[in-house]
């Protein structure tokens, strides 16, 4: 059946279908399949995992960490390094455990789910040319995606075998329910440790307080690094790409050519919030047809937006540019794009307010044709061949590096200019390279005179050699004298703080009322609305001890037993009012659903902890430090 599958079948977008594996194998690096260099990092009961794996893995979690607009920072690239190694650590011992448990996956089992990915189909029919050459694009034989999806399907099956037999029963629900849905509300006074202002410690404490906290007042470590850099824009001219290539780029890959329906549109916003009041609501309505007159009478909508609109295109004279259907909200989308060019629309409610839409352009959806995405296609197919050569260029330095050889010596025998970077921390090199971070990471791995594997850091591929380590030292008490001065004021004020709430807090078990001995004391307690467990506490925040703490208070117990520090100060809190929740009934599968899966997801991750428990894992030294 595989090989009919190999005979009859085509493909599209392989990170389509990788990124389907991934919800099973969350860390599987699928990479480039090149024959490389791959020590080994770990193993799992004797099964060894590579560095090349590791490689894989923890790229593809940075890229979509990346997908966020986020910028690692040291702490979290150390937690997507242990999160890459833990990844292929429990892929390993699932896989092992599918096979002890004779798990397995019948080769028509795997033929039919391939066959039924849509990514491979071409009008509803598996495609060969499609599938042959869209893991070709990626670098993957049949053999090897195929060896990926029954992994992954054998993983599936462990899993149903140990979640399906979970359930909730009715009281569980309830008792969650009244948990997590109940809510408070409390009285505080606040101690704020930055009004005590009148602190001003002398020189012999400052000195002392340094000489107690050395160990918070260390120089970072340094490095520096020598390394090469093999840029793919620098290989251009090694490339040529035939007509051929692209013809059947563009036959692999329809999706990418098509274009979804847009529209070029104005807006008129009168602001309106969800809950107005309905006299509100109509008076808005009014203005908003007293305008759609002005409009549809011939005066200039741009204008108009101009003077009337309350949205954020005001000053553009309400132009939105041009947008796809799901850039908006339903109502306005559904309204626009039934449109055509020059109408005005009669007033749209959305959950921003009225709006009133004029439409200037329509850009039917369609397909480019080859001649047009010639340009594109060229491009794509150039950046791959590109990298493939800067790679392959790489991989001769790799190959001919002996351990101990000064890779500037070899460069330079070879013709390639080197780059020597000063000392840095673990933020990174200051210049020369752009994903600093990532080369940091790489870098304080290293030893001196040791030189890493083919590493890319988003504009090509870098080979790297430490040259020299600087190890953390104590700053002198001189050049870190005013830094210490202000964290020995904050101690202070906070020491302040803590003192007059505690001694408020005893004053108010006494009395019995928090708002009384605020007075005593010149303060005003406040009082915050109804909140519940795990939500940002009215007029103070989120503030997790607070709330925990508020929780436990009651009519019996109305003062909380401590003082509770927060991010501004120390709080005195007491209790004021509980809700219990209602309506359970309403509420009660929706309630069943999310707990089952939380209990499912929580059996299996203490259940593979276990394996793990019982099972042989050793991780090669400082290999994450």
């Amino acid at each position: 059946m595989l090989r009919l599958m190999r005979d009859h079948a085509t493909s599209w977008l392989i990170k389509i279908i990788l990124g389907a594996i991934v919800i099973v194998f969350v860390f599987w690096g699928v990479g480039n399949f090149r024959e490389q260099k791959a020590s080994q990092i770990a193993f799992v009961n004797g099964e060894p995992i590579t560095s090349v794996e590791y490689r894989e893995a923890y790229n593809k979690l940075v890229q979509q960490y990346r997908q966020f607009g986020a910028d690692l920072n040291q702490d979290m690239i150390k937690r997507l390094e242990k999160q890459a190694l833990d990844g292929l650590i429990d892929q390993s011992l699932l896989r092992q455990e599918a096979e002890r448990l004779n798990i397995r996956v019948s080769n028509d089992e795997l033929a039919e789910t391939i066959m039924e990915m849509q990514v491979f189909q071409t009008d509803g029919a598996f495609n060969n040319r499609l599938y042959r050459n869209l893991l070709n694009n990626n670098r993957l034989t049949p053999e090897a995606f195929e060896e990926l999806q029954r992994d992954s399907m054998l993983i599936n099956k462990l899993r149903s075998l140990i979640m399906n037999s979970i359930r909730i029963s009715d009281n569980e629900a309830a008792e969650w329910f009244k948990w997590n849905d109940a809510s408070v509300n409390i009285e505080y006074v606040l101690f704020e440790s930055s009004k005590y202002k009148d602190i001003e410690p002398s020189p012999e404490e400052v000195k002392a307080f340094f000489e107690e906290k050395k160990e918070s007042y260390k120089t970072k470590p340094k490095v520096k690094a020598q390394f090469l850099h093999f840029k793919p824009d620098a290989y251009k001219s090694k490339v040529e790409i035939a007509d051929e290539e692209i013809q059947d780029y563009y036959d692999s890959n329809p999706k990418e050519f098509k274009t979804e329906k847009t529209v070029s549109a104005r807006h008129i916003l009168l602001k309106l919030d969800k809950n107005s009041e309905p006299e509100i609501a109509e008076e808005k309505k009014t203005k908003i047809l007293e305008i759609l007159d002005k409009a549809k009478g011939g005066e200039d909508f741009a204008e108009l937006a101009k003077i009337y609109s309350e949205g954020p295109t005001k000053v553009k004279g309400g132009d939105l540019g041009e947008f796809k259907k799901g850039a908006m909200v339903k109502p306005f989308s559904d309204k626009a794009f039934s449109m055509n060019p020059g109408d005005i629309s009669d007033p749209v409610r959305t959950s921003f307010g009225w709006h009133i839409i004029k439409v200037e352009k329509v850009n039917e959806a369609g397909t480019l044709s080859l001649d047009d995405a010639k340009e594109k296609i060229t491009k794509k197919l150039t950046d791959d061949k590109t990298k493939d050569i800067a790679y392959d260029e790489a991989e001769k330095v790799y190959d001919s590096f002996f351990e101990g050889d000064d890779l500037a010596k070899l460069a330079e025998a070879q013709g390639i200019e080197i780059k020597t970077t000063d000392f840095f921390t673990r933020s990174g090199p200051a210049k020369d390279v752009k994903n600093r971070s990532k080369f940091a990471s790489v870098a304080f791995k290293l030893s001196p005179k040791e030189m890493s594997e083919i590493e890319d850091f988003d504009d090509g591929y870098y080979l790297v050699q430490v040259i020299e380590k600087l190890p953390e030292k104590t700053e002198e008490f001189e050049n870190v004298e005013k830094k210490v001065r202000r964290d020995l004021i904050k101690e202070k004020q906070d020491e302040k703080a803590n003192k007059e709430a505690s001694e408020f807090l005893t004053a108010v078990k006494g009395a019995g009322s928090l708002a009384e001995e605020s007075e005593k004391a010149g303060m005003t307690s406040k009082f915050t609305d109804f909140f519940k467990r795990n939500a940002s506490i009215p007029d103070i925040g989120y503030e997790r001890e607070i709330a925990k703490a508020a929780f436990n208070l009651s009519n019996e117990t109305k003062f909380s037993e401590h003082v509770i520090k927060g991010r501004k100060g120390y709080y005195v809190i007491a209790f004021k009012e509980r809700k219990e929740p209602e309506d359970f009934e309403k509420e009660k599968e929706k309630v069943k659903e999310r707990l089952l899966q939380q209990k499912k997801f929580k059996t299996f991750d203490v259940w593979v902890s276990q394996l793990k428990d019982k099972s042989e894992i050793t991780i090669e030294p400082d290999f994450l430090n």
